[in-house]
């Protein structure tokens, strides 16, 4: 069989906390595919503005106008965070003509897709652009992921997700400090016991699991774009210790902090 390729053009987690636009008024050169995991955004749609929510996926081929905004209206907490990668080549073609798609889509289980997602951008932020074959690996792996989330996405109630984004609000509010899984439910005001299978049942990881990552984003932003010792970044993003966050940070990306930030 004939290998047939992935051209990756960029990958990325963005973070917003003021107001945003990204606008291709003569259509996309590449296919999109964008993950919104906090906060809100809003995306042209069918020729009208639509809401994006966590665990919404927005789908656009190449030829598509995109038109997505953040902060017209804001989310509670004024600000968005997404997963995107815009990318081209014969397999990505092939991969988007197995199915119909939807361009906006609510997705399941999007723990592993993070964890794909982040070695991913972590591959192509290496300073040689990464391992082509690995990109590639990676870039399938996470695209047969969205196929599986998309295909077992619950059907939940409006009332069920507006409970799940409140403690999602929270866990976002109080990342930085202790979070305690009875003050969570509380400030949803239902039983812990409830909260907790809510919370997974709607966006596919634990509320600690959820702190984790807010945490490991914001330092991943500070060791990108601040001169913060290691234990100050492990302190400012509330892992408690260095020891703790080293742990953590390298079970999730597989390098110590200390080996990323060198990676310059």
């Amino acid at each position: 069989m004939e290998k047939i390729g992935v051209n990756i053009q960029l990958s990325a987690y963005v973070s917003h906390d003021q107001p945003f636009r990204q606008l291709f008024r003569n259509g996309l050169e590449t296919y999109i595919i964008r993950l919104q995991v906090e906060g809100e955004s809003e995306a042209l749609i069918d020729g009208k503005m639509v809401t994006v929510l966590p665990g919404d996926m927005l789908l656009f081929p190449p030829g598509e106008i995109y038109d997505l905004r953040i902060g017209e209206k804001q989310s509670p907490l004024g600000h968005s965070g997404d997963y995107f990668v815009m990318c081209t080549g014969d397999w990505v073609d092939y991969w988007w003509n197995k199915r119909e798609r939807p361009k906006k889509i609510r997705i399941a289980d999007v723990g592993k897709i993070h964890s794909v997602w982040q070695q991913l951008i972590l591959e192509q932020r290496r300073l040689d652009g990464g391992n082509a074959e690995i990109l590639e690996a990676l870039f399938k792996a996470l695209c047969l992921l969205l196929d599986r989330a998309i295909e077992e996405a619950p059907v939940t109630s409006s009332a069920s997700l507006l409970l799940a984004l409140k403690m999602k609000g929270y866990i976002e509010e109080h990342a930085t400090s202790v979070i305690r899984l009875e003050d969570v439910a509380s400030h949803a005001g239902i039983s812990l016991t409830r909260a907790v299978h809510l919370f997974k049942a709607q966006f596919g990881y634990s509320v600690i699991q959820y702190a984790k990552q807010i945490r490991l984003a914001m330092a991943l932003s500070l060791m990108d774009n601040s001169n913060y010792t290691l234990e100050r970044i492990a302190e400012e993003c509330g892992f408690g210790s260095y020891t703790y966050f080293h742990k953590v940070f390298r079970e999730r990306y597989g390098v110590s902090p200390g080996v990323y930030r060198r990676r310059e």
